[in-house]
């Protein structure tokens, strides 16, 4: 990825294909600040053909129409293409936007491989037609294809959020159109080159990189059945509001402010590892993020000394190298936003216990170090807002019911973990705070378990057989009194 890549073309329809408009996207490494990447930007004029061909193939049921064992096979070769390419799509997506190449393999690409996978085998247990006793008669339920889907996905984790919408869509029999962001439209060629060779019918599938106002046409367009977003709550808003214009179908995955909860039995040493990689992962540019690290009065100070010194040890540089940890942030904006935030967070009373600035090291690159802000209280904005940067808060709390209701004050509820000696007493606190995924003792986002977020976190579920249905439809079908028993 050191030398500039270019593409004239999108990808429409199951082919390339010229763009209708002129205007192009530069992709910028975050560590030289040079470009390396040229794309097309797709217009509405190219969002009015994508659709058209996503309408016309799902109407003709070239795809919708294929048994389910047919549609299996197509998206395994995908999954079986995105495995053969992981270290190519990881390369790309960490010189796009910064994430470490060795988090970017385990968690950008294979992590996607897992989506994958675990949407194949959600797929193959779905009862897609079900016989019930009604009360007037009997009932045959079908589940059905949503129909044209929208998605669209941010640039932190581009294939995984990808593969979140594409597999269980395309396993569902709809037809999708993709919109990746314009800081990372890059993968999303190579994932057109993988879909193309496992043999997805022509109309299937369209990828058209484009800022906000083509995503906004996207998913208001009358050709659309269901759109999937992830991103930020302001524009997940935006999504919402344009999509109820026209009562589209929304799955909303947006941000958090997560907290990780420090019980007074808990080992020290064990948390501090356990939480370091989960609160400062992809450069903190994650949605999951444990940023809250909720700490015990009476060890606070030890806490506070043990993870300064975990958060000075990580390693920074650039983000191909194999031994970087934390690389730079996607953009100059997303480096001024953390900046801001940190200075912020000292003005609200809040003390640098690490890092809290740029790497002296790093000439270039919109890096900033790994910080940790100490004394922070639950009031202050740099505990309650998200700041999708490295930049993690220390909270003090003194009774177990404080813990909790500090984790659960927040306009957000997206995940969180407790950490105990006591599983028992970990999975008390996890059952009482209002967030859709919780980890005890750990940090985990498993592909078969529902994932999705209350409050501002978003609505609706993705993976497991919750998110599979999302892009089904319900279908009821009344049959005449005692038919299938022999009697009629």
């Amino acid at each position: 990825m050191r030398d500039i890549v270019e593409y004239g073309q999108l990808f429409i329809g199951g082919t390339m294909t010229d763009p209708a408009g002129r205007e192009t996207i530069e992709v910028v490494s975050p560590h030289t600040e040079r470009v390396i990447g040229r794309v097309p930007h797709a217009t509405r004029r190219d969002v009015d053909r994508a659709v058209t061909a996503a309408r016309a193939s799902f109407d003709s049921g070239v795809w919708a129409g294929r048994p389910l064992a047919e549609r299996i096979e197509v998206v395994t070769r995908i999954k079986d293409g995105v495995l053969a390419r992981h270290e190519e799509l990881a390369e790309s997506i960490s010189a796009q936007n910064g994430s470490p190449r060795s988090w970017s393999v385990l968690a950008q690409a294979l992590g996607a491989v897992m989506v994958w996978d675990s949407a194949l085998a959600v797929a193959r247990d779905i009862p897609y037609e079900e016989r019930r006793a009604g009360v007037l008669g009997p009932l045959l339920v079908r589940r059905e294809p949503a129909g044209v889907v929208a998605a669209v996905v941010p640039w932190n984790v581009p294939q995984f959020t990808a593969a979140a919408k594409l597999a269980p869509a395309l396993l569902a029999g709809c037809s999708v159109v993709l919109k990746p962001s314009p800081e990372t439209p890059l993968d999303s060629y190579l994932l057109a080159e993988i879909v193309t060779a496992a043999g997805l019918p022509e109309g299937v599938l369209s990828i058209l990189p484009a800022g906000r106002e083509t995503g906004e046409y996207l998913v208001g367009h009358p050709g659309v059945d269901k759109v999937s977003f992830t991103g930020s709550v302001a524009a997940g808003k935006r999504v919402m509001e344009v999509a109820a214009r026209r009562l589209t179908r929304v799955t909303l995955e947006l941000g958090g402010k997560s907290a990780a909860v420090i019980l007074p039995d808990a080992d020290p040493s064990a948390a501090v590892v356990g939480i370091v990689p989960s609160a400062w992962m992809n450069n903190g540019q994650a949605c999951v993020a444990q940023t809250r690290v909720l700490a015990p009065r009476a060890h606070y100070d030890e806490l506070a000394e043990r993870f300064a010194a975990a958060a000075g040890a990580l390693v920074v540089g650039d983000p191909l190298d194999p031994a970087t940890q934390i690389g730079p942030l996607v953009a100059e904006r997303q480096r001024r936003r953390s900046l801001d935030y940190i200075a912020l967070g000292q003005r609200e009373g809040a003390k640098v216990l690490a890092g809290g600035g740029r790497p002296a090291a790093q000439e270039t690159g919109w890096y900033v170090e790994p910080t940790l802000l100490g004394e922070v209280t639950n009031t202050m904005r740099v505990a309650r807002e998200e700041i999708f940067g490295p930049v993690v808060c220390l909270l003090p709390y003194d009774t177990e019911e404080e813990a909790v209701r500090i984790a659960d004050d927040s306009e957000y509820g997206l995940s969180g973990s407790v950490w105990t000696a006591d599983v028992e007493r970990g999975l008390d606190i996890a059952r009482r705070v209002r967030t859709g995924s919780y980890s005890v003792n750990t940090f985990s986002l498993d592909m078969l378990g529902p994932f999705g977020g209350f409050k501002d976190s978003g609505i609706g579920r993705e993976f497991g057989p919750e998110g599979f249905a999302a892009y089904q439809e319900l279908k009821t079908i009344h049959l005449p009194a005692g038919h299938g028993t022999g009697e009629g």
